[in-house]
């Protein structure tokens, strides 16, 4: 069928948690669901702390991302997951 694009926003424990870190050990979920990470944005949210926002492709037959944000909650400094967006890739 046709491919979504999915921002997944991932909040650190603190405003000291490495974002980076976190990425990097969340592209491996990520390309483990189908997924292909194609922006990183970094949203300030409140008083110095930070949500890492992965905004990546997938196929739509593969279905819920509850899988992928229990696993990326599983990564040491992440507070929480949650899918912000979903659309429909057109073109």
């Amino acid at each position: 069928m046709a491919d979504v694009v999915i921002t997944l926003r991932i909040m650190p424990e603190s405003p000291e948690t490495d974002l980076k870190a976190i990425e990097d050990k969340a592209r491996p979920f990520i390309t483990e669901y189908g997924g292909e990470v194609g922006k990183v944005e970094i949203q300030p949210i409140a008083f110095g702390l930070k949500a890492l926002n992965l905004i990546f492709v997938s196929n739509e037959d593969i279905g819920s991302t509850d899988r992928l944000e229990q696993n990326i909650s599983s990564i040491e400094g992440v507070n929480s997951v949650e899918v912000t967006d979903v659309r429909r890739a057109i073109g």
